[in-house]
């Protein structure tokens, strides 16, 4: 079933949002993540995006507390990632309710480290993120541009035992310009079986609609909700994501 993913990204504790990846084009948009959380719950959504941001940045995780809040007090299955760099960090974030950890820097630049938690955890919980810039991959929260190209770096995991990834568009992500429609049909022609997860620049549900026809498997979903783009309300009544 093609899923809806709601993001809360996270500084200081509080739910904003970044355009294009940069710092200094924050906006708060709510301070009280669990909150927000409930409410996705209850409109129908079973899943949840958090990005500690603050992590990301730093190398460390900073909002541990808000993942532990939201997970005892709803029902919703969490992907967390942001500042995940070690075994203890993975083990942290599982141990405070998180179903699943969604690596990215790790995965570029420590690839056995990254295929050693793909092993020991399964590939059901291990959800590797992929931030792009011109099609090569962006680490520590977006800041570093790599020249690792992304279909080469998804064909490589996903023939090692990676089954999911979610993939970002910088350029698109926080601007309401639609996302990579074409990057990510391209992904899948080349890594046919990959459960791929859209996420950056949708702003409508005709966005949503059409990565789902392309063959995505999930879209996350951010910006557009906040702005009141997409009545996620009404969407979730629909039968086919109704759970």
């Amino acid at each position: 079933m093609f899923e809806i993913i709601p993001a809360i990204d996270l500084i200081d504790g509080k739910c904003v949002r970044l355009a294009q990846g940069d710092f200094a084009r924050k906006k708060i948009y709510n301070e009280k993540p669990l909150e927000l959380a409930k409410t996705f719950e209850g409109f129908g959504i079973r899943r949840l995006h958090i990005v500690d941001l603050d992590g990301a940045k730093t190398g460390k995780i900073a909002n541990l507390s808000v993942l532990q809040k939201i997970a005892l007090n709803t029902n919703l299955t969490i992907d967390f990632g942001g500042g995940i760099k070690n075994d203890e960090d993975i083990q942290a974030i599982f141990d405070s309710g998180a179903a699943i950890a969604n690596i990215g820097s790790v995965a570029v630049k420590a690839p056995e480290k990254f295929l050693g938690w793909v092993s020991k955890y399964g590939g059901e919980r291990i959800l590797l993120g992929a931030d792009v810039k011109n099609e090569n991959i962006v680490v520590n929260g977006w800041q570093t541009e790599t020249d690792v190209k992304i279909i080469s770096f998804l064909q490589g995991y996903f023939a090692k035992g990676v089954t999911q990834a979610f993939v970002t568009d910088i350029a698109k992500d926080g601007v309401l310009q639609g996302p990579s429609v074409g990057l990510y049909g391209r992904i899948l022609d080349a890594v046919p079986g990959l459960k791929l997860i859209a996420s950056g620049g949708v702003s409508s549900v005709g966005d949503i609609e059409e990565l789902e026809w392309i063959g995505c498997s999930g879209v996350i979903v951010g910006k557009a909700i906040y702005e009141g783009r997409i009545d996620l309300g009404e969407l979730m009544k629909r039968k086919e994501y109704a759970g």
